[in-house]
């Protein structure tokens, strides 16, 4: 399964909802979730755990668009938009965490 985020994690909790709940997949960090995918942010501890249990990517035109290309946690998978249709095609299922 895909579970694809969307939201910063400072401002919803989606992000730790689908750690909390997910029991395995991998996870794509779209839109301002991305900054959960950077050093030196609040969550950069629970995306260096959750490596251990997900593949983790993050849609590169958005770090870019934030400025954040250069702080990618080490592990987490950068994806452009072809990649992104390429992870909804290969997982069986898709969950959008609100």
């Amino acid at each position: 399964m895909l579970h694809i985020i969307n939201k910063s994690p400072l401002a919803n909790n989606a992000l730790d909802s689908c750690l909390r709940v997910a029991q395995s997949g991998e996870i794509l960090l779209i839109e301002d979730a991305v900054y959960a995918a950077t050093t030196g942010n609040a969550f950069e501890g629970k995306i260096r755990k959750a490596l251990e249990r997900f593949k983790i990517h993050v849609l590169q035109p958005d770090l870019e668009a934030r400025g954040l290309a250069d702080r990618i946690i080490e592990g987490v998978i950068p994806v452009d938009y072809g990649g992104f249709v390429d992870l909804t095609t290969t997982n069986k299922t898709c969950q959008s965490w609100l």
